[in-house]
């Protein structure tokens, strides 16, 4: 049986919300699943991601092929750094508590970022609502162009 990690959509018309889940590749999209392991709301600055960790890298082991979007949202959590550490663990090329020193490193780095990505859409979503200074300006409206030579008089004819 293939099984997949991928999303389920949920939420309404315009407003996706989706469901991080592990399914069996022939079930529908939006059908039955194995284990729900997460969700993604894409509609955020930047996009809400919530995931068991544990329950993915479980997952990843026994086989479960993600979809190229749960990838790069597996990517973006660290599961896929995680998981590519602990097949260094198991190959020996250096202990788990490296590895685990390694992966805080990296965590803590993209957490930095990810706050500042934060910090930065608020600062520009108070900008424009704060922003109100005064009004764009329009175009002047200019008098219609006049010549500069005398009016044609009327001659009686």
């Amino acid at each position: 049986m293939a099984v997949k990690i991928r999303l389920q959509r949920h939420g309404s018309k315009k407003r996706p919300f989706y469901f991080i889940v592990v399914a069996d590749a022939r079930a529908p999209r939006d059908g039955k699943f194995i284990q729900k392991i997460g969700t993604y709301n894409p509609l955020t600055v930047p996009a809400t991601v919530q995931i068991d960790r544990q329950k993915s890298l479980e997952w990843l082991h026994k086989g479960a092929q993600p979809t190229d979007t749960v990838r790069r949202i597996l990517s973006y959590k660290g599961v896929l750094y995680l998981k590519h550490l602990l097949r260094g663990v198991t190959l020996g090329l250096f202990d788990e508590a490296t590895a685990m020193t390694k992966f805080q490193k990296w965590h803590e780095e993209h957490d930095a970022k990810i706050r500042q990505r934060q910090d930065d859409a608020a600062r520009a979503r108070r900008g424009n609502r704060s922003g109100r200074g005064p009004a764009p300006r329009r175009p002047e409206r200019r008098p219609a162009p006049q010549s500069d030579a005398p009016a044609a008089e009327a001659s009686p004819e």
